[in-house]
């Protein structure tokens, strides 16, 4: 990917632009949980990282899988991107004031049966003093986005779904597998991210 001379400032206007032509995709799902997501960028001294979490053991839904921060819509929220700004302060302890959000991608549905709308933010400062809770999050990713953007790092997921074999995709970050409705999201957002290239 040639991103290697734009500065933080210049990625994150691009993204903004395209994510806000960017129509999101919808599902048809009435009866399925609302939820929302937040997946998060931000520049470290070594260039931009998405950040993930590993869910810990304790939760309902997904024990140890990586995610991203999110859950389902509580109606004091507002919104859906309230959804996620919140569920991201009480999972990782960052501050909605700290994120300023890009758009949207689509919306998916989980085999946990919610209807997850993903946000894309851009945290304002790094580094940063995440604040983890225990009971929701093991530990945490932060995935060099230029890593996730290389084709070759992207792995076939074989799966029987409803009695067919399909086909979706992961990816794997130090022994961790990414996959499920997170490796969709990150999917989707290269799709828009690629865009830039020029």
């Amino acid at each position: 990917m040639a991103f290697d001379n734009r500065t933080e400032v210049s990625l994150k206007e691009e993204l903004r632009s395209a994510l806000q032509s960017y129509q999101p995709g919808r599902m048809d799902r009435p009866d399925a949980i609302p939820a929302a997501a937040l997946l998060l960028l931000y520049e470290r001294d070594d260039g931009v990282h998405v950040l993930f979490q590993e869910r810990s053991y304790q939760v309902e839904h997904h024990k140890g899988e990586i995610s991203f921060p999110g859950g389902a819509r509580d109606e004091k929220d507002g919104s859906a991107a309230g959804t996620a700004l919140r569920e991201t302060y009480e999972e990782v302890g960052v501050a909605p004031d700290d994120v300023d959000l890009l758009g949207e991608l689509d919306e998916i549905w989980t085999i946990s049966n919610f209807r997850l709308r993903t946000f894309v933010g851009w945290l304002q400062d790094w580094p940063y003093p995440f604040q983890l809770q225990q009971s929701e999050v093991a530990a945490l990713l932060e995935v060099p986005l230029g890593y996730l953007a290389e084709p070759g790092n992207q792995v076939e997921d074989v799966r029987e779904i409803n009695g067919r074999c399909v086909v979706l995709p992961s990816y794997y970050w130090e022994e961790k597998r990414i996959w499920g409705a997170t490796a969709r999201i990150v999917t989707n957002f290269l799709d828009v991210y690629r865009t830039l290239e020029r």
